[in-house]
């Protein structure tokens, strides 16, 4: 199907399904333990052997030496794999995959060996008795350090490295009032709940591998690469993933070694990645510099806006894209972003959820608040007088749908913000209690996306995509779609996901998936729907399908009977035209934040939270919410304790645990509400929807930092806000 017209209506409008808050159907699975992760898949691979990887000491330089003797003797142990012994593996073209270090080490608990094992215990015991000289190396390691050696980066996620509109340095100059201020956020892990984990097999030169991938298609890709493999002979499975946030959208270190020990050793082989592993043997959210300037007229119209952001990575990685959403958010007629990459020796940095906006929101609602501050406006009146319906980089191109002002509008009404007061002027006991506000913003990315649909025999649908569910309500949302465009029950739908013999989805990630994989989805339902049309002898154009019928004027048959002769099957996939350069595609929304602040110590407890969203129609209330809180729990973790610390003598995350790395809990997190406006976009997609699961983090840590500035008084530009930063400027007790 292709979508290159704006969507009128069609099946998906009845919303006798879709649009509704339905349970996910994958829930009891989840709840009862019976949906089977990437390392549980006992009932397919019995018998499997266990590896277990050994990560580098250093964070740079060589091996000079590798001892395997007493390892490759230990009891149980069947393999030890080295970079010496491991065969062929090949390198992607442009940033370097290196999975398996050897000779040279590029970051710290890079994998240097795998023990295969007849148990995980004997796995883990024999990798404590493999000897390796290092000749370690001075890396680099601090991004502030290197910040003067950055470069510009030849592009970043959704874009050029630097834009300019106009003229920025002259319009600032000439402002009436002008803001320049710096902030930082650090190091961010991911820390989804299931590591990273594979189980390989091999049958001849076939590879199937069980793994916990966000992007099932890229992840066959890269094997086949890595493994001089025919893509036809590599298998990927994984239909059920406990979250990725990101971190899951490659390949890491253990699906690579599992193949490679599961062919040394002529069985199924199973490795999973230790929670320190996880955090310093993968990817992370790199820490970002940031320098906001905004120009404005006295009346507070903003006349000239500039985002730098600096951001490091190992060589040929890619920058964070922390500048973004100030092209897109607020008007001002002239305006600049740059980005600028240092190279760092730290574990690679990669996509976390809301790449480039989380972060970069982080600090320019905080600018905002600022600015409106220093102009006598209110913060929201401030944003909603920049508000614009075009692209502010590219006035010619208009929005598709843009509603922040009626996001903040509704907002604060909901939450009482006609109740705030001036900073430190509002107490409860000893908790000093202030009001926060701040922008969602989150880009809506188009993306092809291909699904097979059948019908059987019995009447029932059976729907296949090698889309994945992350956690995210993918089973759910696609069943809807299902039972709404082939006007069947949820019950009579069947949903089959993570398989990469299933037509290509768009897979997780950029909250891209939702919209893209039912539309995906539903392309492929419609063609079904001619082919029943066809089968029965109806007019497709004037066919209803509800309630399992077929119905056209006075006839109506059982949609089964076009089965009654053999499964009815049929793929096919959403390709988009050029709407999106036509019209600037977002969603948008406002968060807003009650903390409170003790006086004395300059503990912050987060009391209440609301989340106004715009993102286009809504295709299941009840996990879109789901995602929405847990974006604004992450969001009240990068605000406030969130950090992955440096050791900036040996260039590692100090605090790879969650002992160490803190996040919040049900005690940090108090009421949320989330507000869905009432919208649908057809210039989207032809299910008039749009992402949200990225959108909920997107502004909430700067609305924290606002919240807290307003209820004590002290501004706080470095991340996380922890009570240190705080009690040196507390008014008097």
């Amino acid at each position: 199907m292709k979508f290159d017209t704006p969507a009128t209506g069609n099946a998906i409008d009845r919303l006798t399904i879709i649009g509704h808050p339905v349970d996910r159907i994958d829930g009891p699975l989840k709840t009862s333990g019976r949906a089977p992760y990437a390392y549980e898949h006992h009932a397919a691979v019995p018998n499997p052997a266990y590896g277990v990887i050994l990560g580098a000491a250093i964070a740079t330089g060589r091996i000079r030496s590798i001892d395997t003797a007493a390892a490759e003797a230990a009891p149980g142990v069947l393999a030890v794999i080295t970079y010496e012994n491991a065969g062929k593996i090949a390198q992607p073209k442009g940033p370097p995959l290196a999975l398996l270090a050897g000779p040279r080490v590029s970051s710290y608990d890079q994998a240097v060996a795998l023990v295969v094992a007849e148990s995980f215990e004997e796995a883990r015991a024999a990798t404590r008795l493999i000897r390796i000289d290092y000749a370690r190396e001075q890396g680099r390691y601090d991004l502030a350090a290197e910040k003067d050696a950055a470069v510009m980066p030849p592009s970043i996620f959704g874009g050029e490295s630097d834009t300019a509109v106009g003229d920025f340095d002259a319009a600032f100059a000439a402002a009436p009032v002008r803001f320049d201020q710096q902030y930082s956020t650090p190091d961010h892990s991911h820390v989804m709940m299931e590591p990273h984990a594979s189980l390989a097999l091999w049958e001849g030169e076939a590879l199937t591998l069980w793994t916990s991938s966000q992007m099932i298609a890229g992840a066959r890709r890269a094997m086949a690469m890595l493994l001089g493999l025919d893509p036809q002979n590599v298998r990927i499975l994984s239909p059920y993933i406990g979250g990725g946030f990101g971190a899951k959208l490659g390949v890491r270190a253990d699906a690579l070694l599992a193949a490679v020990g599961a062919r040394a050793v002529g069985r199924p082989v199973k490795v999973a990645l230790t929670r320190p592993q996880s955090i310093n043997n993968t990817t992370h959210r790199p820490a970002t510099l940031q320098r906001i300037r905004i120009g404005a007229t006295a009346d507070g119209r903003i006349t000239a806006i500039g985002h730098e952001g600096w951001s490091g990575n190992l060589p040929g990685g890619s920058a964070e894209a922390a500048v973004q959403q100030t092209r897109y958010l607020y008007a001002g007629a002239d305006r600049m972003t740059t980005t600028r990459l240092a190279v760092l020796d730290l574990p690679e940095g990669g996509a976390m959820r809301a790449p480039g906006e989380a972060p970069g929101m982080m600090a320019l609602e905080i600018a905002m608040d600022e600015m409106a501050e220093r102009l006598g406006l209110d913060p929201i009146a401030f944003r909603i007088l920049n508000d614009t319906q075009v692209d502010p980089e590219n006035p010619e191109r208009p929005y598709s749908l843009r509603q922040l002002t009626r996001c903040f509008e509704e907002g604060a009404a909901a939450f009482g913000w006609d109740r705030r007061r001036a900073p430190g002027a509002v107490r409860d006991g000893r908790w000093l209690v202030g009001m926060g506000v701040a922008a969602a913003f989150r880009n809506n990315v188009p993306m092809k996306s291909a699904a097979r649909v059948v019908l059987n025999r019995d009447g029932r649908v059976t729907v296949m995509t090698d889309m994945t569910d992350i956690g995210t309500g993918s089973y759910t949302i696609i069943a809807q779609t299902v039972a709404e465009a082939m006007g069947v029950p949820l019950d009579s739908v069947e949903v089959l996901l993570g398989d990469s013999r299933f037509p290509v989805s768009a897979g997780s990630g950029g909250q891209w998936g939702a919209h893209n994989a039912t539309s995906g989805v539903f392309a492929a339902c419609m063609k079904l729907r001619e082919d029943v049309a066809l089968k029965l002898g109806f007019n497709s154009a004037e066919t209803v399908f509800e309630d399992g019928m077929v119905r056209a004027g006075n006839r109506h048959v059982p949609l089964a009977q076009a089965a009654a002769e053999g499964d009815l099957t049929v793929d096919d996939a959403i390709e988009y035209g050029d709407l999106d350069k036509r019209y600037q595609q977002s969603t948008f929304g406002a968060h807003f934040v009650e903390a409170a602040v003790d006086a004395a110590t300059g503990e912050v407890r987060v009391r209440r939270m609301l989340a106004v969203c715009a993102a286009g129609r809504i295709l299941n209330p009840k996990t879109a919410r789901s995602q929405v809180i847990g974006a604004m729990v992450m969001g009240v973790g990068a605000a406030l304790m969130e950090e992955l610390v440096v050791d900036r003598r040996f260039g590692f995350f100090v605090n790879h645990d969650l002992a160490g790395y803190e996040v919040p809990v049900h005690a940090d997190i108090p009421h949320q509400e989330v507000i869905f406006l009432d919208e649908v976009d057809p210039i989207s997609s032809p299910m008039k929807a749009k992402g949200v699961g990225e959108l909920g983090i997107c502004g909430v840590g700067a609305a924290v930092a606002n919240a807290i500035y307003n209820a004590c008084g002290v501004r706080v530009r470095d991340y996380p806000i922890t009570l240190d930063k705080l009690i040196g400027g507390l008014p008097a007790v």
